[in-house]
């Protein structure tokens, strides 16, 4: 399927083939006949993304900081990976979009094929022939839609929540600063409310458009000789009730302006990108301004639960959702309520789309709406993707599914490009991203399903999706014969895990988990100094805080952060001392959230040794990440924070320090890699794997029970 895509580093546009997307649970798949392009959201990125580096970096200061931050931590090679990635992935762009369900998800009802439908949502109502949207941002249309007009679809929404957080009433007035298509859609939605709109612009042709559309009842340049009072008469010399600000832009004078028309106790509506650094006197303080947030498309959005799960919000506690508002706006354009034709000032092929974006950003002539139109009689295939000449069959023939950041910044990179080891396809959810990273890692192909990557000539199948899926894919791949490395953690739940042990045992495949830290050289020049046998050890690890509304948190789809996370660090306490966990009791600090991510872990191992791994999510940011003291037999060894080692005990303490964090990632990929060659084996015991993955789930049993011993 055809997908407009942009590179942020370069800036070049292109309509390119990427795989079909999958049909995830509780998804819909779309064959988009319109996508709207926002002039003001997606003008701005790719504006953006045709300015040089420099001219990046000053529209960027925070992400120029947080580059800063990472070349400080982990060095330059790690942080040179993490830009390119970014700046050379394909981008997708659009975020509202009109068409007809050609496939449903499991668990899906309340949709079927043939459907005509609006969709919304930042990847997911992108500017492709085909789109893979949650139930949750995809609304039913009638059959007579209007489909060019349903594309307004997030829009409308977005103008809708603004216009909801005003809470005017029939009768009220309402200042509407900046007619562009937010402010365009919001004096409609205002006008079919009946309230009294007033439109201000800086630009005279879009007054001019809102009053000769009957978007307003008075409208104003910004320039306008005594526009306050021209506004107070409007107004019955009250002031407006409400100001919602559409406008987009740096200057504080919307803010102010705002401040000075409305009336008093009246309330001031940010629904466009402005700053809001107001002058507290004479009229936000003088008036007792009420200045409130419209936030995108309305409740549930950026709540996981509702955009990812489709996990609606009760009506009679939330009447209005983002996807009710999508509903209340499409049903205005079918009841007639509001026309919104003039809108559409111009309408592309889908083909012509980088034309299209060119007009948005060179401003050749004057524009509003922005529609593209798609042939819907175009043959949709499945069939994967070639990126690269055909690949040999090696000794190692490797697919991944899943291939985000982590994979390309610190496992592709590191796979070795010999003749033994051939890369065959990539599978992710997201079809820009398959294309980028079979083409810049020189896969075979990427694919728009499962069976392909799981195909005969694959024989080592990476996995490096979030965690809920991690359990699955390792057992598709060992029920087709797969070596299998997965990211931690191996699986979320003890039923996944006999699961996985009955099948490697099956099939004698290789299973590698993505714990790294034990195969960073610090690691084992510290394990050479300490030996097997009883030791004591501590692992104290300052996390840091994660939002409750992370995926990594959301027991469902990361496992929470001591599945998630925590077993690295379990796993590394059982690498040192050369034994598998047999006991343990946890005990977490207590938590409003019930986060449990500051937590200490007290371990006993077959062979006497005892751990403690300190996690905690409540530390400061400027401390070192992670600590490590182990203790044996009169050798204290010390590892701080990957970056220095110290060894106490024999004579003199000797201390080896490195210029950049090593956490051994390449060394790991190295290692697997040999040993596939070598003997078709994994460098970690499938039992140490089985009883660290065992172990973390205890470790939940253990603080739920008060911090009660538990065996593993």
């Amino acid at each position: 399927m055809q997908q407009l895509t942009q590179k942020l580093g370069s800036g070049e546009m292109m309509i390119q083939e990427v795989p079909y997307p999958q049909v995830g649970k509780g998804m819909v798949i779309v064959k988009n006949h319109y996508s709207l392009i926002s002039a003001g959201t997606e003008g701005s990125t790719v504006q953006a993304a045709r300015k040089s580096l420099i001219g990046k970096a000053k529209e960027r200061p925070q992400q120029v900081k947080q580059v800063l931050d990472v070349l400080k931590k982990q060095g330059p090679v790690q942080t040179y990976r993490a830009v390119t990635k970014k700046l050379d992935a394909y981008s997708p762009l659009g975020y509202s979009s009109a068409g007809e369900v050609v496939e449903v998800g499991e668990g899906v009802s309340e949709f079927k094929v043939g459907d005509k439908v609006a969709c919304a949502g930042a990847g997911y109502a992108n500017h492709a022939e085909i789109v893979s949207v949650p139930v949750n941002l995809c609304v039913k249309l009638q059959e007579k839609s209007n489909l060019k007009n349903a594309a307004y679809n997030t829009l409308g929404a977005i103008s809708m929540q603004g216009v909801r957080q005003a809470d005017l009433r029939l009768g009220e007035s309402c200042v509407v600063i900046g007619l562009g298509l937010l402010g365009q859609l919001a004096c409609l939605i205002l006008k079919a409310s009946g309230v009294n709109v007033i439109g201000v612009d800086i630009s005279d042709a879009a007054v001019d458009l809102a009053i000769k559309n009957g978007a307003v009842d008075h409208g104003f340049s910004r320039n306008t000789g005594g526009i306050e009072d021209k506004i107070l008469n409007a107004t019955n010399g009250i002031g407006a009730d409400a100001v919602v600000i559409a406008a987009a832009t740096s200057s504080l004078d919307p803010v102010n302006f705002a401040g000075a028309i409305a009336r008093k106790k009246g309330k001031v509506v940010v629904l466009g990108a402005v700053p809001t650094g107001f002058d507290r006197d004479p009229y936000y303080y003088r008036k007792e301004l009420e200045l409130k947030m419209a936030c995108s498309y309305g409740p549930g959005r950026y709540d996981l639960d509702y955009e990812e799960k489709g996990q609606d919000y009760p009506v009679a506690f939330v009447r209005w959702t983002e996807k009710r508002n999508m509903e209340a706006f499409q049903h205005l354009l079918n009841a007639e309520r509001i026309n919104i034709d003039y809108l559409t000032t111009h309408e592309f092929d889908f083909e012509d789309a980088p034309k299209a974006f060119d007009l948005v950003v060179k401003k050749t002539e004057p524009f509003i709406g922005l529609a593209l139109k798609y042939n819907i009689g175009n043959e949709q295939l499945k069939e994967p993707v070639l990126t690269n000449s055909k690949k040999p069959t090696g000794k190692i023939n490797i697919s991944f599914i899943g291939a985000g950041s982590y994979a390309q910044g610190n496992l592709l990179p590191n796979l070795p490009a010999t003749k033994e080891v051939q890369r065959i396809g990539v599978l992710t959810n997201n079809g820009t991203t398959s294309k980028r990273v079979a083409e810049k890692f020189n896969f075979e192909f990427c694919a728009s399903r499962e069976e392909d990557v799981l195909d005969i000539k694959t024989n080592t199948l990476f996995v490096a999706t979030r965690h809920d899926s991690h359990g699955s894919y390792v057992l598709k791949g060992l029920r087709s014969d797969k070596n299998i490395f997965v990211e931690k953690p191996l699986c979320l739940n003890q039923e996944e895990l006999d699961e996985i042990k009955q099948e490697q045992v099956r099939s004698g495949k290789a299973i590698m988990m993505g714990v790294n830290r034990r195969f960073a050289p610090f690691s084992k020049a510290l394990k050479n100094e300490v030996g097997d046998g009883p030791m004591s050890m501590i692992y104290r690890i300052n996390a840091g805080a994660i939002p409750k509304d992370t995926w990594i948190q959301d027991m469902e789809i990361g496992g929470g952060r001591i599945i998630g996370e925590a077993c690295h660090f379990i796993d590394y306490l059982t690498f040192i001392n050369g034994s598998k966990p047999v006991k343990l009791s946890a005990n977490a600090l207590p938590d409003q959230q019930g986060l449990n991510d500051t937590v200490n872990i007290l371990i006993q191992f077959e062979n006497g040794s005892t751990g403690i791994v300190a996690y905690y999510a409540n530390g400061a940011k400027e401390l070192p990440k992670e600590y490590i003291e182990i203790f044996s037999s009169g050798t204290t060894a010390v590892i701080n924070d990957f970056k220095e080692l110290k060894i106490y005990g024999k004579g003199k303490p000797s201390k080896k320090k490195l210029l950049n964090q090593n956490k051994g990632q390449k060394e790991m990929v190295e290692s697997f890699m040999d040993h596939l060659i070598e003997d078709g084996s994994s460098p970690i015991p499938f039992e140490d794997l089985y009883a660290v993955t065992k172990a973390s789930f205890k470790v939940l049993e253990s603080i739920k029970n008060a911090g009660a011993q538990v065996e593993i």
